[in-house]
């Protein structure tokens, strides 16, 4: 059983009218909310599951990675005043879906890397077999998370959570888009099927990541639809600029092997529209997701902008 919740798990601190008046720095906030997903993933991704499991399950997980999904989940929550506990167990819970996805992203079935996240991907240190345990127990742990047995979590909430994070990865979101993916080698696709593998793939869980935070309050029908958008238009965005690193940047800056879309006839954005265009590209779905954003209506948003920015804008 997952640990109950503690004393990191505090409310998310919502907006003052001094609060909103300046820029926020986006270091300290982070910092200060990827503490408490550090600890939370380590208190409840256990290392004493049998034969090894847990071992394998901590290393896919712990010690590297951005936490992006994380931080956009709690910035979601935080700018609709949601529950405390419910958005910190999303956003390790989204976390969790993520590090699967990789884990089995990696194998050889799929995409047969060697480096994730600046060390040996799973399957090369551990063996196939351990890898795929590894990932559908990741995948579990993220559901059950969501479903805490006291409850400081109201049942609507675990439910709506629940179905928002099944649905961004199953055939509708990550699942499909990955099977698009791989039936995809050597062929040519046009922009807007490339589009729909990519909303699917990576932007279906990203998107997901906002309106579970969302979930974690009670927005009006304006702002909801709203945080839809700008989660939609930052999903595709991030991976345009994935595409983009992939043939601009190096291994060691990535994290990840560089040049692998384009060694494996993968289509991507780059191969499609160009470099320059995709660049421009990336900044027209920055554009629309800060449009989105700013039609919200919210109080404090500030931390959603910030995010975006520096998603769109980053070199690894």
């Amino acid at each position: 059983m997952t640990r109950e919740a503690g004393p990191r798990e505090e409310a998310p601190r919502s907006g003052s009218a001094a609060a909103c008046a300046g820029p926020i720095d986006l270091r300290t906030w982070s910092a200060e909310r990827l503490e408490r997903v550090e600890q939370a993933l380590s208190d409840w991704v256990v290392a004493d599951a049998p034969a090894g499991l847990g071992e394998v399950m901590r290393y896919a997980v712990l010690d590297g990675g951005k936490r992006l999904r994380p931080l956009l989940v709690l910035a979601a929550a935080e700018a609709v005043r949601g529950n405390g506990e419910a958005a910190l167990r999303a956003a390790c819970a989204v976390e969790l879906i993520h590090a699967y996805s990789l884990v089995h992203d990696d194998m050889p079935c799929m995409d047969n890397d060697s480096l994730r996240r600046g060390k040996p991907t799973v399957h090369v240190k551990y063996g196939e077999a351990q890898a795929l345990l590894a990932g559908d127990a990741l995948q579990a742990l993220a559901f059950e998370l969501l479903a805490p047995e006291r409850e400081s979590v109201p049942a609507p909430v675990q439910a709506a959570l629940c179905r928002l994070l099944a649905r961004s990865a199953g055939h509708a979101g990550m699942a499909g888009g990955q099977a698009i993916d791989l039936a995809s080698i050597g062929r040519a696709l046009t922009e807007p099927q490339l589009r729909e593998m990519h909303r699917r793939k990576t932007g279906a869980l990203l998107q997901a990541c906002v309106m579970m935070g969302a979930a974690c309050g009670a927005p009006d029908a304006k702002a909801q639809a709203a945080l839809a958008d700008y989660g939609a238009a930052l999903g595709l965005a991030f991976q345009v600029v994935d595409d983009i690193l992939d043939v601009t940047a190096d291994s060691a800056t990535l994290g990840k092997t560089a040049g692998k879309d384009a060694a494996q006839e993968k289509p991507t954005y780059v191969s499609v529209l160009g470099l320059e265009r995709s660049a421009a590209f990336a900044q027209e779905l920055l554009a629309r997701a800060l449009a989105a954003l700013a039609a919200t209506g919210l109080r404090d948003t500030r931390a959603l902008h910030a995010l975006a920015m520096m998603l769109v804008n980053r070199d690894n």
